[in-house]
């Protein structure tokens, strides 16, 4: 799969995500593109997969019809997404086309 961190994502999901290319929103000169840009844009590029922290993301966006999917991550810092790799793979692993997963990331 072809797999878009966007901003908000923390940069060790990209060694994380085995198997997968990986790219970062910012490293194709994304990192200001409003939500519903960026999806039109990583559809077109060919993204399979938007991973974000933006929960409200699934309020602003019609994900109906949309060719890519979205993994939201409920917690950003680190040391607290790094104990939950397993769960985020899995959730990217499990995508289809306009799908959308929320993994929750624990405060301890």
């Amino acid at each position: 799969m072809l797999i878009l961190l966007d901003n908000d994502a923390p940069r060790g999901l990209a060694r994380a995500l085995t198997g997968h290319a990986v790219t970062e929103a910012r490293e194709r000169g994304w990192a200001t593109l409003k939500n519903g840009d960026l999806l039109r844009l990583a559809e077109e590029a060919g993204f399979d997969v938007l991973v974000t922290a933006d929960k409200n993301i699934r309020y602003q966006q019609n994900l109906e019809g949309r060719k890519i999917a979205l993994v939201v991550l409920t917690q950003l810092r680190w040391g607290l997404v790094r104990r939950m790799l397993t769960e985020i793979a899995a959730a990217v692993n499990a995508c289809t086309p306009g799908s959308y997963a929320e993994v929750e990331i624990p405060f301890r």
